[in-house]
C-alpha cells in the first residue's frame, strides 16, 4: 500500500509540550495519518490511542503506524466524543493530549472528496463519509438568509449575502452538485478589485465546510472535556488553522484557567511555524497553537 504523503505541522513544538518521555497513556484527539502519534511514540509515549472522525485516514494511520503493535489503539471516533472514548478504554486520566483540527492533505489533495474547487468533482466536503448529509444537499435545502449568515460567520466572507443569492438563484435551474459549479457561482457574485491574494471561492468554501462537519459545534465543550482528564503535569495542546477555532481555543483556555480548575495557560501568545517549516510546509502557514497544564 502507498501512504500519501503528509507533513504534520509544528511536530517539534507539539513533542516539547506534551513531552511524551515522561511514558503514560497520551491521546491524539484527530489523529489524521498518524504523524502526530509517531512523534510522540517515538519520543517515549507508553502508549497513544488515536481517534479520527474519518475511515480513510485511520486505514492510512493503521498501515503507518503497525510497526508500533500494541502501543497505539486507533479508534473512529470524534474528537468531541473524548469522554466516552475514554471511558470504553478505562483510561481515567491521560497524560497527555492533541488536537490538531485542521484538514489534512489528504483530504484536500484525494479525488473525490469534494474539499477543493482546484478540482471539478462531486460537492461533498464530510471528513466522515460513512455518515450525514454531503455539502451538495444541504446546499440545495438551505434558505437564503440562513446561507448568508453562515458564510459571514463560518468564513468571516463581507460579500456573504450576494453569494448566497448567487446560489439560490443558480439552484433554480438545477442542483449544484460539483466543487466547479460552486466556484464559478461564488467567483462571478464576488466584486474583482485589483490583486486578489486569495481565490475569491475560498472563504465560502472554508464556511461550507466548516457547516457540513460541525467543526465550531461543543469545541467549548470538548476542551472542558479534555482539561478534566488531564493528570497532574500533563498538557493539552490545540493546532487551529483559522480565527475562528482559534478564538474559541483562547476564551475557552482563559475560562478554564480562572475558573476553580487548577489549570495554567503555557501560551501567552499562540506559537506559529517557523520559517524552516514553511519553506517546507506552506500549507501551515496560517496554523497556530496554544497549550494548557494541570497543576494539580
Amino acid at each position: 500500500m502507498t501512504l500519501p504523503t503528509h507533513e504534520p505541522v509544528m511536530v517539534a513544538e507539539t513533542v516539547a509540550l506534551l513531552a511524551p518521555s515522561r511514558g503514560g497513556v497520551f491521546v491524539d484527539c484527530t489523529v489524521g495519518l498518524g504523524g502526530h502519534t509517531r512523534a510522540m511514540l517515538e519520543a517515549g509515549a507508553t502508549r497513544v490511542l488515536g481517534l479520527d472522525r474519518d475511515p480513510e485516514a485511520l486505514r492510512v494511520a493503521r498501515t503507518a503506524l503497525e510497526a508500533f503493535g500494541d502501543r497505539v489503539e486507533l479508534i473512529h471516533a470524534d474528537y468531541r466524543d473524548l469522554g466516552r472514548v475514554l471511558d470504553a478504554q478505562q483510561v481515567a486520566g491521560v497524560a497527555g493530549a492533541l488536537a490538531d483540527l485542521g484538514v489534512s492533505s489528504m483530504q484536500l489533495d484525494e479525488e473525490g472528496r469534494g474539499f477543493s474547487f482546484r478540482r471539478n468533482e462531486p460537492l461533498d466536503m464530510r471528513m466522515d463519509r460513512s455518515q450525514g448529509p454531503t455539502v451538495a444537499d444541504l446546499l440545495n435545502e438551505v434558505g437564503e438568509e440562513d446561507l448568508a449568515n453562515l458564510i459571514f460567520q463560518h468564513g468571516e466572507e463581507r460579500f456573504s449575502r450576494r453569494i448566497a443569492r448567487a446560489i439560490v438563484d443558480s439552484r433554480r435551474s438545477g442542483p449544484i452538485a460539483t466543487t466547479g459549479q460552486l466556484a464559478q457561482i461564488v467567483r462571478r457574485a464576488v466584486p474583482v478589485r485589483g490583486y486578489q491574494r486569495i481565490d475569491p471561492a475560498t472563504r465560502t468554501f472554508q464556511a461550507l465546510r466548516i457547516w457540513v462537519n460541525r467543526e465550531l459545534e461543543n469545541l467549548d465543550g470538548f476542551l472542558a472535556e479534555a482539561c478534566g482528564r488531564l493528570l497532574i503535569g500533563a498538557r493539552l495542546v490545540v493546532i487551529t488553522f483559522h480565527s475562528l477555532e482559534d478564538r474559541i481555543v483562547k476564551h475557552v483556555f482563559r475560562a478554564l484557567a480562572q475558573g476553580a480548575d487548577a489549570l495554567r495557560i503555557l501560551t501567552k501568545r499562540p506559537l506559529v511555524p517557523g520559517e524552516a517549516e514553511l519553506e517546507r510546509n506552506p500549507r501551515a502557514r496560517s496554523a497556530k497553537l496554544r497549550a494548557i497544564e494541570r497543576l494539580a
